[in-house]
This record gives structure tokens, sequence and C-alpha cells, in this order.
């Protein structure tokens, strides 16, 4: 089964098979097929091709992968491009909201650095 050009996994229960499209968390998944009432435990291969329609027609309602990827990251722009303070926190790849820094934030930061590695062995005269 295919939504907008994502292949959702046949292993997984359909509920969380719908989560590998960008934009359909957990919640969302379940309100769906709830409002379609499909069994959310049911696999994506077990499902009947009109269930299948009305899953793709309903998740392809709202504002998933490409949309509203590019609507993220114009939302970032623009925080940016106004010079706020979260903008310039993602411009420095920090976090942007006050979340501690002195510890944790390795998410963002990436892995250490340490400081003073660069020390040369004195040599034997």
């Amino acid at each position: 089964m295919r939504i907008s050009g994502i292949t959702i996994p046949d292993e997984k229960q359909i509920a969380y098979g719908l989560t590998a499209v960008f934009g359909v968390g957990l919640s969302r998944s379940k309100a769906i097929l709830l409002e379609l009432s499909i069994d959310p435990t049911s696999k994506p291969n077990k499902l009947s091709t009109e269930q299948e329609n009305a899953i793709r027609d309903k998740v392809e309602s709202f504002k998933i992968e490409g949309d509203l990827k590019r609507e993220v990251a114009s939302n970032i722009k623009r925080l940016k491009d106004i010079l706020s303070y979260r903008g310039s926190r993602h411009a420095k790849r920090l976090p942007a909201r006050g979340q501690r820094t002195k510890t944790n934030a390795r998410t963002l930061k990436g892995a250490k650095k340490t400081m003073g590695s660069g020390r040369r062995k004195l040599e034997k005269t």
C-alpha cells in the first residue's frame, strides 16, 4: 500500500504503519481509522481495495510530506529573516525552546568536541 509516494510497511499494524507518512502521527492515524471504521490492529496487506482507497483519500486531505516540510522550512526561514531569538537559535543549530545547553542538547549540538586536545608532547633533546 502506498500513500503519496510512501510505502506503508506490510508487517506492521495499519495504525503504526501510517506513521511512516510525514505529518501523520499515531493519534491522527488512530483517528482516521476510527472515522473509517477500520480495525487499527489489522495489517495493510489484509485490507480491501475500498478500505485502502478510503485511507489514502483521508490521509491526502491533510497537509503531508512535501507541502508540510516546505511550510515548516518557510516558518523557520521567516523567524531567521525577522531576526527573532528563536530564529537565531535555529541558525546556530541550538535548542529553540528554552532547554539547557550546558549539559544535554547533544541531538542538535552533535558529538562532544574536547577542548585542548591539540597539545604537543615535549620532545626529548
